[in-house]
């Protein structure tokens, strides 16, 4: 049997040769999830041989991430707003830049009531649940299984937050200080386009926004007044070519205080707006 080193140099020359773009990364990545080693610890012990009963599990794991498999996919967890996230196939995977729309609903979630749509694994309403001393949480989603999902993250969170399985607003009843949403804002057309991981492996109907990307934006600004507080604020993540889109969609509906907020590559990345009073 190969040494640790060894192993992992095969992992890697494995992937690159299947053009993994963070070759270097996933490999290390996987072989601490399965041996439950530190970067410290494959220091010292580099060189010692890769245990027998851990190289088959290795191995297909590394050629599940060959075939673009996303690594959060086979680990099943993700971090998000430091917190640690079980996903899997039926949600999409949280990522950084959705850390921006987080981190706006932060500065003014306190004692809020908040309703999250289309919530996924959840990392929205968990992460504001968890930090975000709010009043109360509600989140939807149309699917069954991200339910499921969502409702592990609040658990392994120790967050109490009322799931409801609903078509955007179509099950919802009350009204809320703040809605907050990721939805699907990705064109139809540029679903082919965009890498293996995520048009092969993530659920389309998380991603899929129709023709112009905004239908599901559209439809959550139409439906909101029925179902934000006066004086509430609405949080949504747009693509990069969306924010004077959305910012149009909600001056229409009377919006005010509408603001654009860039992601850390200076793109659009969330609106949020205010509900007036009267």
């Amino acid at each position: 049997m190969d040494n640790y080193m060894g192993v992992l140099r095969d992992a890697r020359k494995l992937l690159d040769e299947y053009g993994i773009a963070d070759a270097n990364a996933d490999a290390w990545y996987l072989l601490s999830h399965v041996t439950g080693m530190s970067r410290a610890e494959f220091l010292l012990r580099a060189n010692e041989p890769f245990p027998a009963e851990l190289y088959d599990k290795y191995r297909e794991l590394i050629r599940m991430r060959a075939s673009h498999i996303p690594l959060q996919y086979i680990t099943h967890t993700q971090e998000f707003m430091g917190l640690e996230f079980v996903v899997d196939r039926n949600v999409l995977i949280p990522r950084l830049d959705t850390e921006v729309l987080v981190e706006e609903v932060l500065k003014v979630c306190e004692g809020k009531s908040v309703l999250d749509l289309c919530t996924g694994s959840g990392c929205i309403i968990i992460s504001l649940a968890k930090l975000g001393a709010i009043k109360s949480a509600a989140a939807s989603d149309i699917s069954e299984e991200a339910i499921k999902a969502a409702k592990a993250n609040a658990l392994k969170n120790d967050v109490r937050i009322k799931f409801i399985q609903s078509n955007l607003f179509d099950s919802i009843k009350g009204s809320y200080d703040i809605i907050v949403s990721n939805p699907p804002y990705i064109k139809t057309g540029e679903i082919q386009s965009l890498m293996p991981e995520v048009r092969e492996h993530e659920p389309v109907i998380a991603l899929d926004g129709g023709e112009d990307g905004l239908m599901l934006i559209r439809r959550i600004i139409d439906g909101l007044w029925g179902h934000l507080n006066r004086g509430g604020m609405v949080f949504l993540e747009i693509g990069y070519d969306q924010g004077e889109q959305a910012a149009k969609l909600l001056a229409d509906k009377g919006f005010e205080d509408i603001t654009v907020k860039k992601d850390l590559s200076g793109l659009d990345r969330v609106i949020f707006a205010k509900r007036p009073l009267e």
